[in-house]
């Protein structure tokens, strides 16, 4: 045999219309661009390389018959197929036994039965709500927050001069508290993460917290009232004992419910109202959108005036509606008022608009033949699905009666599933809240009503049972080198 048979090149062995040609079923077990080193012999690599390249390094007992022999063992496999020294090819499956732990989990991932269209749960979108209630007096304010669902499933609710409660479970409402004075109205409720205290802010700058199960006041040390504010409180958020409100008077206030001395920071950056404040699920950073279409991202340590750690200007209104999502805590979504009407997400962390949504020119129209159409649309609220990767937001405000109306959106594609679901004729949605077990939705609107809708559910149970570690040791979506 020639030296230089070794050194000839079949061009066409691991191209992909070999491998197609070939009747051998191959295993892929890592990249096709690394070698398979259990099917190399580097040391006789090595002395192929040397007696190719230097025939004066060649010892004498290397024989034309052992040299023939070499060459059989590098270029034949054992059951005799072609086979070269470098391959970008796993071995044949028939001629391998499976004795690596991989091999082990591929063949119990594929004795797990699939999930079969019989037993999967399927979403029915609803057309309509599934309960109105009556809310006289419901005010008709942008500005205010007079609406949230709390942990003990239990509904805050301001109509009038009178805050309500009305038990989701037995179906019963109640007062909890009742003002004499018309300049003293609540403008904005929140319940503790415990769901046992409502906070409330007042037209008269006044914040109080009221227990729910004794319908009292709650009395803190030497004092009735959380002081600090000089104009109407129109939105406030717990985190923890800390104790978040945004006023008119351009100011955002922390109290510690717990201290002697509550106040625990004052931060005066917008040049108009707080509209809305909301802390992330972690408790590390707080946002705030005010009348004057800015966005703040503030660092739980460090809520002063010069330190926030994001400035967002991109909307042309006033940001009331605010949301962080449930499954990731660095992405915040906030809706512009009338003017804008425009849905943002954000990276928290670094600083920059994932994606901005005008929903202004969606929300009567197919997405395919949007028409934008001038952005008098306003966002008043957005509540995103805990149980699917959705986020709600509903509107009011528009030139068209359909824009009074809720939208539900894909995440993180933003594309609009399902018809608008309209509230009601011509009144605006006010203010969204979600269940506690994240099925269930309530919006109020201008037109005095509350209405439940089933939008949320049912979960996934697919993934309720898959913890973290299961996703990474599972082979079926990607294959583990």
């Amino acid at each position: 045999m020639n030296d230089n048979s070794l050194t000839r090149i079949q061009p066409d062995w691991y191209s992909p219309t070999r491998l197609l040609d070939t009747p051998v079923d191959y295993d892929f077990p890592g990249d096709r661009f690394i070698p398979n080193r259990s099917l190399m012999d580097l040391d006789q690599a090595h002395t192929l390389l040397i007696n190719r390249t230097n025939n004066k390094l060649r010892k004498p007992n290397f024989n034309d018959e052992y040299r023939r022999k070499m060459e059989e063992n590098l270029k034949l496999d054992v059951e005799g197929r072609p086979f070269r020294m470098l391959v970008f090819r796993g071995s044949p499956k028939s001629s391998r036994k499976s004795t690596r732990l991989i091999d082990e989990m591929r063949r119990s991932d594929k004795e797990i039965p699939l999930q079969t269209n019989e037993n999967r749960r399927y979403r029915k979108f609803p057309l309509k709500a599934s309960r109105a209630l009556d809310a006289p007096l419901l005010s008709d304010d942008y500005y205010s927050n007079v609406m949230d669902w709390g942990k003990s499933n239990i509904l805050a609710v301001v109509l009038g001069s009178i805050l309500y409660i009305w038990n989701a479970q037995v179906q019963k409402a109640g007062v909890l508290m009742e003002v004499k004075r018309e300049d003293d109205c609540p403008t904005s409720v929140a319940w503790s993460d415990d769901g046992k205290i409502v906070a409330v802010g007042c037209d008269s700058s006044k914040l109080q917290l009221w227990d729910a199960e004794t319908s009292r006041l709650v009395r803190l040390v030497n004092v009735r009232d959380l002081q600090g504010h000089q104009s109407r409180v129109g939105c406030v958020a717990w985190n923890g004992h800390i104790l978040t409100s945004g006023s008119k008077d351009r100011s955002i206030i922390n109290h510690d419910v717990r201290a002697r001395s509550n106040l625990v920071s004052v931060t005066r950056a917008h040049g108009g109202e707080v509209c809305g404040v909301k802390w992330s699920s972690t408790g590390n950073a707080l946002a705030s959108g005010g009348n004057d279409n800015l966005v703040y991202i503030w660092d739980s340590f460090k809520t002063s005036s010069r330190h926030y750690m994001h400035r967002f200007n991109e909307h042309h209104a006033a940001v009331k509606a605010l949301a962080w999502c449930p499954y990731n805590s660095d992405v915040l979504a906030s809706g512009g008022g009338i003017d804008d009407g425009c849905l943002k997400i954000w990276n928290t962390q670094k600083g920059t608009c994932i994606s901005t949504n005008e929903t202004g020119a969606q929300a009567s129209f197919n997405i395919t033949f949007a028409i934008f159409l001038s952005n008098d649309i306003s966002i008043c609220g957005l509540q995103w699905n805990r149980h699917h990767k959705e986020i709600l937001s509903g509107h009011g405000f528009g030139t068209a009666e359909s824009h009074c109306q809720l939208c539900l959106w894909s995440y993180p594609s933003m594309a609009r599933i399902g018809e608008p679901l309209r509230h009601a004729s011509s009144s605006r949605i006010l203010h969204l809240s979600q269940s506690p077990d994240g099925l269930t939705v309530v919006s109020a609107g201008a037109d005095e009503t509350l209405r439940f809708w089933e939008i949320f559910g049912p979960p996934q149970e697919s993934s309720q049972n898959v913890t973290h570690l299961d996703n990474l040791l599972s082979l079926k979506a990607s294959a583990v080198r």
